[in-house]
């Protein structure tokens, strides 16, 4: 019998708890203050239209005007292989239109340099940990959550 009346009791607390609950997520929902009467509110919901949105260039059209320099839609040999001059020139330090094993390693070469911090020709593991290679950090999104957007 004992039993039979707890049970019914902790249904009733149960109720009356979620009658507490459910009135106070009503209040909390409902405007504190409505505004005087006579007075427009101060937010008005009026619907804004989207702005104009630009066409996205894909990935490849975006590599395309890159190599397209005279943008007359079409990429000639020389203007496909700029890039690749450009980036011999740099590495042929002396001009002469060949690259030794020292100007091609010229970057290699100079970080092992660098690290050598007792010129001794060989790197010890911490001036060796000197050589290894920092990446940028991917970038983050400063968006929102998601489900965060939906609550606002």
């Amino acid at each position: 019998m004992k039993w039979i009346i707890s049970g019914i009791g902790a249904a009733l607390l149960l109720a009356a708890l979620g009658i507490v609950v459910w009135r106070t997520s009503a209040v909390a929902e409902s405007p504190a203050v409505p505004p005087p009467a006579g007075i427009p509110s101060p937010v008005v919901a009026t619907p804004v239209a989207d702005p104009p949105q630009a066409e996205e260039k894909t990935r490849e059209e975006k590599r395309f005007s890159r190599y397209d320099k005279d943008k007359n839609g079409l990429v000639a040999r020389e203007e496909y292989l700029a890039a690749r001059r450009k980036a011999f020139a740099k590495l042929d330090a002396n001009g002469d239109g060949h690259l030794d094993f020292e100007e091609y390693a010229v970057k290699t070469v100079q970080k092992f340099a660098d690290a050598d911090a007792d010129k001794s020709a060989t790197l010890t593991p911490a001036e060796f940990a000197k050589t290894r290679v920092v990446r940028k950090a991917a970038a983050r999104c400063a968006c929102p959550p998601a489900g965060k957007a939906d609550e606002e």
